[in-house]
């Protein structure tokens, strides 16, 4: 029987989804899933939606909710992390501060100041688990889905020899948006995408084996819907020649282009932009809904028919393959041993990874090309000075970091970062157990 670990099982929707996809594999549908969080009320909905599923489903699997860490892990097989490290109030101050100095964020969770940030105070929590996995279940794979994906699964893998992966969407979710813009099925494309989180390219994109980029180009070209979904996206691939992973409210944080003056904001950001709308603060008021919402939409939840059909999240693919099952290639973020070869060695990056019975097997994709890594390298060398400074709790290399994200660049001076990041330490005194001093 297998054992599925859930940190942060709180995270109610993406656990429901989880567990729901998991049990619709035969491997694992007799599996104790554990479901671990610090909120005793979350964690009770959490434990009673997956009953739900269970009962539903007609599953043989068991449920135990706990709020021991410890229980949880121990024996575990596979140990997913949910997990939000602080509350809302302490992470808006992310955003709300660097807007105080011009520097106009979206989502501010991946990278940038706030993603660092984000960065410094999650650090020690997952260093904490890790070290309860290597002592309670030292052969269980972890998969991790919490953000800022590469700083935390470089910490992880610095620190600790886990076997981890990061996993995101946003691989699957452009890909099939990509198809449907160009009107294809899915399942007739495939392609090789790489670089690093919310900042990878597809490199290859092809329908039924030929070159699907000139349908792609054309459909952003002539088609009004398509142009106004993606501004930033699309602008990007029609001038750098590939297509970036992650919607553009967040694409328009990573880079110089798109966010340094008011009237760029509104050309690029605040119309269309998919899922995710770019105005400044987006994430923090999309959050400020889901908590004053959850319960009411939960208890909707319990009355509604309920769906147990698999959906496309990569967590489920993976454990049934790695317990047997048919093997599975997804975009995993992973450890840079020669996978990336102009990106930083050992950097966390985002490849092509197999799963099957013999375990996880990244794919060496190459180097990227000339036109994306300039921008990527750039990136993953600030992530990489950023798990630096967190790990020897030194706030000098937060803001040589900082100073080098191109957003931030592109606004500020130098002098202005640090004294925005003094600001920010300031404001983080009591959550940043690994540094001592809090002056850059």
């Amino acid at each position: 029987m297998t054992k599925i670990a859930f940190i942060g099982a709180g995270s109610l929707g993406f656990t429901r989804k989880l567990i729901r996809d998991a049990l619709s594999f035969p491997l694992l549908r007799d599996a104790t899933l554990t479901l671990m969080d610090i909120d005793a009320e979350r964690l009770d909905y959490a434990r009673r939606s997956a009953q739900r599923i269970v009962d539903e489903g007609g599953y043989p699997a068991r449920i135990v909710a706990t709020q021991d860490r410890a229980e949880a892990l121990r024996g575990a097989d596979f140990v997913l992390i949910t997990i939000l490290s602080h509350p809302l109030a302490v992470w808006r101050q992310d955003i709300e501060i660097p807007m105080r100095y011009g520097v106009d964020l979206n989502v501010g969770d991946t990278r940038g100041p706030a993603g660092i940030f984000r960065a410094l105070r999650t650090i020690p929590v997952m260093l904490d688990i890790a070290r309860d996995v290597q002592r309670l279940c030292p052969d269980a794979h972890v998969l991790n889905y919490t953000n800022p994906m590469a700083m935390l699964c470089r910490a992880i893998e610095r620190e600790s020899d886990v076997k981890l992966v990061g996993l995101c969407h946003s691989v699957q979710e452009t890909s099939a948006m990509l198809a449907r813009w160009i009107g294809v099925p899915i399942d007739e494309v495939t392609y090789t995408c790489a670089g690093i989180n919310h900042q990878a390219w597809f490199l290859d994109f092809r329908w039924n084996g030929a070159d699907a980029y000139p349908l792609v180009r054309e459909a952003i070209a002539t088609r009004d819907e398509v142009s106004d979904e993606e501004p930033v996206r699309n602008e990007m691939c029609l001038a750098l020649g590939y297509y970036v992973t992650e919607s553009s409210g967040h694409n328009s944080e990573y880079n110089w282009w798109f966010r340094k003056r008011p009237d760029l904001i509104d050309a690029y950001c605040l119309h269309g932009t998919g899922w995710n709308p770019g105005a400044h603060a987006y994430i923090v008021h999309e959050y400020e809904a889901r908590e004053t919402g959850w319960r009411s939409r939960l208890l909707r939840w319990f009355d509604e028919p309920l769906c147990l059909e698999r959906g496309s999240e990569y967590a489920s693919f993976i454990m049934n393959a790695l317990r047997g099952g048919e093997p599975f290639q997804f975009n995993g973020n992973v450890a840079n041993a020669g996978l990336i070869a102009n990106l930083p060695d050992g950097a966390c990056v985002e490849v092509p990874v197999w799963a099957s019975k013999k375990g996880l097997e990244p794919v060496r994709v190459g180097a990227l090309p000339a036109s994306v890594a300039m921008l990527t390298r750039l990136n993953s060398e600030i992530e990489e000075l950023a798990v630096e400074g967190a790990l020897a709790g030194d706030p000098t290399m937060i803001y040589q970091a900082i100073a080098n994200d191109p957003l931030t660049a592109s606004v500020l001076s130098l002098r202005e970062i640090r004294q925005m990041v003094n600001e920010m330490f300031a404001a983080n005194r009591d959550h940043l157990p690994t540094f001592e001093r809090f002056e850059a």
